[in-house]
């Protein structure tokens, strides 16, 4: 393993003006790649690919899934909800068998946002679909397209990887989201719930060494040190 750890990065594909041309483009955002290049690690950005996960994890020393659209409903048995945005399901089915795999190989793991849920449903768990419906609150998106006003808080499990990785177990998170773990799927557990309304904001795979998924968005907090666990993570692996 190189002394600077690989993090492979999943990203979407999506259109994009780029000059003149309209064109689809990998992208993730750069908050993601800066909080890996500031912990020491270098940043690759994986587009979804039709090689098998091995492939590609063969590359990098630890994994982060990002946040992006809802998952495909259909990926765990059930119909989209109305407020439920397009999925792009090549994404989908991607990230689900990175996530496995990368798992299973103890190749270190962060699930954010989106990622959390692509963990829980590769693992056989469910989604809430639309949280101002189940919960009766917007307090997890209060403002479409800002992390302003939308921060919370959270409580972590002590001793767990969540709460190791944010330094407290009272944590104020930025948040945009309104999907969230249902049904956790098979072997994981739950370590950190929001306060106030107890949706799952933290799930971990025990027996690994860095294997966690937040539903916050630590890329989004130039203090967190949750992107910079990984990377350490990494680096000891």
């Amino acid at each position: 393993m190189s002394v600077a750890p690989v993090i492979g990065i999943a990203c979407a594909v999506v259109h994009a003006q780029w000059g003149p041309w309209q064109q689809q483009a990998a992208v993730v955002a750069a908050d993601y790649i800066r909080q890996v290049q500031r912990a020491g690690g270098v940043a690759v950005v994986l587009p979804p690919d039709p090689v098998g996960p091995d492939a590609v994890l063969d590359l990098i020393d630890g994994l982060m899934l990002t946040g992006g659209n809802d998952l495909g409903a259909s990926l765990y048995g059930a119909d989209p909800h109305v407020e439920a945005e397009d999925a792009d399901h090549e994404r989908d089915r991607f990230e689900a068998a990175l996530a496995r795999r990368a798992i299973e190989r103890d190749i270190p793991f962060l699930g954010i946002c989106r990622g959390i849920q692509v963990l829980n449903v590769a693992y056989g768990g469910t989604l809430l679909q639309h949280l101002p419906e189940s919960h009766g609150s917007d307090d997890h998106r209060r403002t479409t397209g800002t992390f302003e006003g939308n921060d919370h808080l959270v409580n972590l499990q002590v001793g767990s990887l969540a709460a190791q990785a944010a330094g407290e177990t009272t944590h104020r998170v930025p948040s945009h989201h309104h999907q969230a773990v249902d049904r956790v799927g098979d072997g994981l557990i739950v370590t950190g719930r929001s306060v106030g309304d107890d949706v799952t904001e933290a799930l971990e795979v025990p027996g690994h060494r860095f294997a966690l998924g937040v539903q916050w968005h630590p890329e989004a907090d130039a203090d967190s040190g949750v992107i910079a666990a990984l990377v350490e993570a990494a680096r000891q692996a």
